[in-house]
């Protein structure tokens, strides 16, 4: 991958083996999270749907990540 300006910050192109990997589309949310020295990992954010449902497992319990937006 290479590293091309955007505006005035950085941008990757993802490529396609990790948008089918991760099931990705346009519009998705991800995050990148630093793992080490020189690595990273992409994460896609579940949609609304599989957040409730994860919700419904805990019965009260939330999990560790979970950030309640009000606007959602």
């Amino acid at each position: 991958m290479q590293v091309e300006k955007w505006g005035d910050g950085l941008a990757v192109r993802i490529p396609a083996s990790v948008i089918e990997a991760l099931g990705l589309k346009d519009g998705d949310d991800i995050e990148i999270l630093i793992e080490g020295d020189r690595t990273f990992a992409i994460h896609k954010k579940p949609g609304v749907a599989q957040r409730l449902e994860r919700l419904r497992t805990f019965r009260g319990r939330l999990p560790a990540d979970f950030r309640f937006k009000r606007n959602e």
